[in-house]
């Protein structure tokens, strides 16, 4: 089966163009979503992301341990939508902070990001389902501020390389128009 990675900034039309390769899939959808309802903000825009799924798509919402949730709930699904990438690291350096909230321990948070990206490359190419992945592109701004940040920035990087190398299509997003970066234009 193939693997798409849909990537671009934050509120450019990732999610919606995701939804629309699922939905012309035909086929059942087991959609994981990895937000946590932190705050009340939060908590209303994962309502919005769920009024907007069909009622017929399986959800599973998991914060950590992606694949493995996958691999107990796939059932009948063909097409699996994993949104996004972006808050499942987040979730997973949240883990390694020190008590302030400041400090994260970078290479334990750089040893469990990558074991769960090894993992969800291994579950994708032992599951006969499509998948559809969605993560942010957040290395094209401003250098974070500090040590979280920027550990964040360039663990997300590296787990978005990961995907992409492995993944059979690429998307950019730009303004909700999806722009093919995998397999290029020019390779055809």
């Amino acid at each position: 089966m193939t693997s798409i990675l849909i990537t671009g900034g934050a509120r450019s039309g990732k999610s919606s163009f995701a939804q629309e390769l699922a939905l012309s899939s035909g086929g059942p959808v087991l959609f994981v979503a990895t937000a946590v309802a932190g705050d009340e903000e939060m908590r209303q825009r994962i309502e919005e992301h769920r009024r907007r799924r069909p009622a017929a798509w399986h959800t599973l919402e998991v914060t950590t341990g992606v694949s493995r949730h996958i691999t107990e709930s796939i059932g009948a699904a063909r097409v699996v939508v994993i949104d996004c990438v972006t808050l499942l690291v987040s979730n997973i350096v949240n883990q390694f902070l020190n008590e302030t909230g400041e400090q994260a321990d970078a290479a334990l948070s750089e040893k469990a990001v990558a074991g769960e990206i090894d993992e969800l490359i291994d579950c994708i190419h032992r599951t006969h389902a499509r998948f559809i992945v969605v993560t942010n592109e957040v290395g094209m701004g401003l250098v974070p501020a500090n040590q979280v940040g920027r550990l964040y920035r360039d663990l997300l990087g590296k787990a978005n390389q990961r995907l992409a190398g492995q993944a059979d299509e690429v998307y950019l997003m730009i303004a909700g128009l999806p722009l093919r970066v995998k397999p290029s234009s020019l390779s055809s």
